[in-house]
Parts: C-alpha cells; sequence; structure tokens
C-alpha cells in the first residue's frame, strides 16, 4: 500500500481563502495589512522567492512593497531601512530576504527588526516566546507543517517525533512546535549516532537538512508520517527533497511530496504572519 501523499499545494490555497475572507472583515474597520519585502543584491533564487511572496500577496489583497537594494548597500543602509520600515504604521510584516551579501551582519539585521512585525520569526525575542509557548508569530515554514499534519488529521500528541537537522529557521523551532502539540521530541543532526536507528524511531519524521536522498527506506519505521522540508536542486533542474520519495512512500503511512508539499505552505504561513500582526497592531492601537 503507497502512503497518503500529503497536498500542501491544496491546504495553502484554502488558508489563502480563508484569508481572503479575513482580509474583507478587516477591510471593513479600516485595517489594511501591508508586507515589506528587502531584497539586497541580485541573487537569482532570492528574486524568485520574493515574486512568489508578492504574488501571493496580490492573491489574497495584501499591500506590499519590495525595496530592492544593491549587492554593495552597507549595514547602516540596511539598518535605516529597516528603522523608518518599523515606524511605518502603514508597514505590519518586515522580511529581510536571506541569505545577505557576505559583509553584512545577518544576526544584527535580523535583531533591528520591531519583533511585533518579524513575521518570519527570527527574532531573538520571538524564538524565546516561541520556546515558552507565548508566541504570537510563528516560524512559516514549521507553522506550515503542523497545519498539514492537523488539515490531514494526523495526531500530533504523544507520537514520536523525530527532527533531522538543527537549524534556526526549521530545525530547533520545528521541534519546539512538535512539543507544544505533545510529541515527544528527538532532534537528530550531522553528529548523531546512529541516524538511522534514531529516525525509524518516529511516527513522524521530519527531514530538513538540504542532502538530497538523506532519508533512505530503511530508517523509515512501517506506517510513519514523513514530511520532507528539503528542497534541492538537481543538475538538470529537477526539484527533489531530502527524502528517498519512490522508495519511503511505500512504506510510510503519509509523505508530503517535493515539490508541493512544504513550500507552498511556507508562502501561506507567511501571510497569515502578516495578517496576524496586522490584526496584533490594531489591537495595541486601541489599548
Amino acid at each position: 500500500m503507497s502512503a497518503k501523499i500529503l497536498d500542501g499545494k491544496r491546504i495553502a490555497s484554502e488558508i489563502k481563502e480563508e484569508l481572503k475572507i479575513e482580509m474583507s472583515e478587516l477591510a471593513q474597520k479600516g485595517i489594511a495589512p501591508g508586507l515589506a519585502v528587502i531584497l539586497v543584491g541580485n541573487d537569482p533564487a532570492s528574486k524568485v522567492y520574493v515574486a512568489s511572496k508578492k504574488r501571493a500577496c496580490e492573491e489574497i489583497g495584501i499591500n506590499s512593497k519590495v525595496l530592492e537594494m544593491p549587492e554593495n548597500t552597507t549595514q547602516q543602509e540596511l539598518e535605516d531601512t529597516i528603522e523608518k520600515l518599523n515606524q511605518d504604521k502603514k508597514i505590519h510584516g518586515i522580511l529581510v530576504q536571506l541569505s545577505l551579501p557576505g559583509h553584512i551582519d545577518e544576526e544584527k539585521i535580523i535583531e533591528s527588526i520591531d519583533p511585533k512585525k518579524d513575521v518570519d520569526c527570527f527574532h531573538p525575542e520571538n524564538v524565546g516566546r516561541l520556546s515558552m509557548g507565548m508566541g504570537e508569530l510563528m516560524p512559516c515554514t514549521p507553522a506550515g507543517i503542523i497545519e498539514i499534519l492537523k488539515r490531514n488529521n494526523i495526531e500530533i500528541a504523544g507520537k514520536e517525533c523525530v527532527v533531522v537537522g538543527r537549524s534556526n529557521i526549521v530545525g530547533k523551532p520545528m521541534a519546539l512546535m512538535l512539543l507544544a502539540e505533545n510529541g515527544t521530541v528527538t532532534i537528530a543532526h550531522s553528529k548523531t549516532k546512529n541516524l538511522e536507528a534514531v529516525a525509524r524511531r518516529a511516527d513522524i519524521l521530519v527531514a530538513a537538512v538540504g542532502k538530497v536522498g538523506l532519508i533512505t527506506k530503511n530508517m523509515v519505521k512501517k506506517g510513519a508520517v514523513i514530511v520532507d522540508v528539503g528542497m534541492n536542486r538537481l543538475s538538470n533542474g529537477k526539484l527533489v527533497g531530502d527524502v528517498g520519495f519512490d522508495q519511503v512512500k511505500e512504506i510510510a503511512s503519509a509523505i508530503t511530496p517535493v515539490p508541493g508539499g512544504v513550500g507552498p505552505m511556507t508562502i501561506a504561513m507567511l501571510m497569515k504572519n502578516t495578517v496576524e500582526a496586522a490584526k496584533n497592531s490594531n489591537l495595541r492601537t486601541y489599548e
């Protein structure tokens, strides 16, 4: 029996439709969510990501502002641009497209964003709030994964959850969010001994490393749910994940495809965070 395909594209469309309804309700209250995206330099992949975020904003009706800055932008110039957006009442979400040119201190840039407008949820204050279960905005990719599981009626509570990868963007926040849903969580990484045995314990296995075919059939427990966060482009241009999809789908009960799994959910959750930030900002106005 082949695994159920967890269609992130379909769920992302559902979330966008829900957001359109919310947007029309906010419009009646005079609230118009705004997102500013800053792109430094000419990285082609970054340009593609920014364009897809702009398209999603247009689809839902979010006001989007893309600020393209040259490769030689200084640290100070970028911080000044962010400070202007921090003060701009029409902008509720600020996103700096990573990665940044080498001469710019990425951590300082993330810390310069107003935590209430940090729709990526990378700011240390938001990460701290997330770890304490107090987060207002949730990291987009892990939040998208939780939505995929919930909307497919996959129970997290009490399950053995293994996250392979410990990045600040996916691995660590994913573990915290699975924990918040009462999963029993293990984080595995490049120094984990006997990764195969650790992965095989998982009822829910999240692969977020960026290594083609890292998760093979012999690492998967029969009936496990597999979430593939990997986005790896092969020399022929084909996009593949971290999981050997064709072999693993024969043993898993459910699996996300690449593309069309986690990717579309990340952008949908970014839109959701922007709408949330606008609502939170409006509530603060009346406090």
